[in-house]
């Protein structure tokens, strides 16, 4: 990589003019010294990095970090991304032709950042600025329903992201009362106001606790949940320039791989389809990092993702022949084994697919139980597991403070007797399994709407139960997010479960188990099980869950499997 070449000069709340006359302000971060050189772009609505691009200056490249319209230094109205029109597209290509024609650019510019800043390059990705060359947008998936209602909404993450990175600015901006910087606003939702609002009631009640400004989005998004405003499975078909991704298998943003597969078949030049994905075992505040929630990967998952942008940018911005190109398009680490694995694509071709099915003698219901997986089906009739889902009671989501997804020992949860397990016994042989797992199971409720969740968990017996990933369905949106179709109480219903994407090795002698139970909280929603809508509801029901698995009611566990 081209590094350590240059000392840094600084400018701070540059201003950028947009085609409607509002300035955006920016902080310039350039190389010391006469010349001109490749530009970064990155654009965000949590206040521009004041520092940080040391190693991008010294790599020899201008770095532009730019609060959005609406946001921090910038005048204009802030859009969220919940709105289908927001304006950050026309901005962003503003931005980029702004960059390219300054005396110290080249004129070739390139956009990068993670989350809400990915999505902002896609949006002005699809208007094609003259100037892009290249971006690097990770972790952000196709859609805004992949991110929050994946069949219900996922309170802890979203609420506090609300209250404490989105809302301060927006009060300072108004005149309101402090907390005026997310800093402040943590440390106050850490020390006093969480347990308040992960007990709120009705949820839709949050938009009367937020800035006039925010709460008018949030309150149309809770009226409408299943909208999907992003629609990148259409933009890709208008980007011309070549993508780098970074997704993890912990991630809330996990969706994000899918982006290259679009890019491959869709992308609007050849260079677009030459991006590529780095896929590895981390969460969204952690890609590249080794360990979290007590989990060392070890040495060899930590990847220095800088290093990784400006090999990137070198590549496609600098023309220096250092191989990029040549790279296979996919590059994930598979758990279990820690070793990096290569693929074409996302998910890997040539997969075959294992098949476990669930039995019992009806006990499943504790983790030393009579449930079990076997590749044998049922024969007969099996005898139903049974469990009570509470929601005054629900199962508890294993994270951190911060309210993101960790890897999780599951065995902290085994007390628990609303949570069903199969297991396999020991495997005689290692089973890798890459891609999405998916479960089919066959369920009655005692309630006219509920919820079940499937987790795949690696077991070890001499460790952790490791939790690889999980899913979840809403009995109403069972079939599709936009129809609601409620079911009769104790009719047997079929369910599909789609868990996130992983890759993990089940090494011989450890055991591959399934989890199922009907809650998630507060990284979801507790399902009311009174059929009605539970963002408005304050009324809540127990019910009595029976998940069946004879010759009739197959439900079973089917992994992608690695062949070679």
């Amino acid at each position: 990589m081209s590094e350590g070449l240059f000392g840094i000069i600084q400018e701070r709340d540059v201003d950028v003019p947009m085609r409607d006359g509002v300035l955006l302000r920016a902080n310039v971060f350039r190389p010391e010294g006469d010349g001109s050189f490749p530009g970064l772009l990155l654009r965000t609505p949590y206040g521009k990095p004041e520092g940080g691009m040391e190693r991008y200056v010294r790599a020899g490249y201008v770095v532009v970090t730019q609060d959005a319209r609406g946001r921090y230094a910038s005048q204009g109205e802030y859009v969220p991304f919940t709105e289908e029109e927001t304006g950050d597209a026309e901005d962003g290509y503003d931005s980029v032709e702004w960059l390219a024609a300054q005396p110290y650019c080249n004129g070739r510019v390139g956009t990068f950042g993670a989350s809400y800043n990915a999505w902002m390059q896609w949006q002005l990705a699809k208007l094609r600025p003259p100037h892009l060359v290249a971006m690097c947008a990770y972790t952000i998936p196709l859609e805004l329903t992949e991110v929050d209602w994946p069949g219900s909404f996922k309170p802890g993450r979203r609420i506090k992201w609300w209250r404490t990175t989105m809302a301060p600015d927006l009060r300072r901006r108004e005149g309101s009362l402090p907390p005026h910087t997310p800093a402040e606003a943590r440390a106050q939702w850490d020390e006093i106001e969480q347990g308040y609002w992960f007990g709120l009631m009705p949820w839709k009640e949050i938009v009367h606790h937020l800035p006039d400004h925010l709460a008018h989005y949030v309150k149309r998004w809770l009226e409408q949940p299943g909208s999907q405003p992003w629609k990148f499975d259409e933009v890709h078909a208008e980007v011309e320039v070549p993508n780098l991704d970074f997704s993890g298998w912990y991630d809330h943003c996990n969706g994000t791989m899918a982006h290259l597969q679009l890019m491959q078949r869709n992308g609007r030049t050849d260079s677009a389809k030459k991006s590529q994905l780095i896929v590895g075992p981390w969460n969204h505040p952690g890609l590249g990092k080794r360990a979290m929630g007590g989990i060392d990967f070890g040495p060899q998952a930590e990847v220095d993702l800088t290093g990784h942008i400006i090999r990137w940018f070198d590549y496609w911005l600098k023309a220096i022949d250092n191989g990029v190109e040549a790279e296979p398009a996919v590059r994930y680490f598979c758990m279990g084994a820690g070793a990096w694995r290569t693929a074409s694509t996302w998910p890997p071709e040539g997969l075959g697919e294992a098949v476990y099915y669930l039995h019992s003698e009806g006990h499943a219901h504790r983790a030393m139980g009579d449930g079990y997986l076997h590749v044998r089906p049922p024969e007969g009739d099996e005898p139903g597991d049974i469990y009570v889902y509470d929601p005054y009671d629900p199962c508890p989501t294993l994270w951190t403070s911060e309210h993101f997804t960790v890897p999780a020992d599951r065995r902290r949860l085994e007390n628990r007797s609303d949570i069903l397990y199969y297991q396999t016994a020991p495997l005689e042989e290692a089973v890798e399994v890459v891609g999405y797992p998916e479960v089919v199971l066959y369920a009655t409720s005692s309630a006219p709407d509920t919820d079940f969740f499937a987790r795949l968990v690696d077991e070890d017996p001499q460790g952790a139960a490791l939790e690889i990933c999980y899913g979840m369905v809403r009995a109403r949106h069972r079939n599709a997010l936009d129809i609601e179709e409620l079911i009769e109480p104790g009719a047997v219903v079929e369910y599909r479960i789609q868990l996130g994407a992983t890759a993990c090795y089940f090494a011989r002698g450890h055991r591959i188990r399934l989890e199922v139970t009907s809650s998630d909280f507060p990284n979801h929603d507790r399902n009311h099980n009174v059929g009605r809508n539970d963002l408005e509801e304050v009324e809540m029901a127990r019910a009595e869950q029976r998940v069946l698995h004879g010759k009739e009611c197959a439900s079973r566990l089917l992994l992608p499997v690695r062949t070679e």
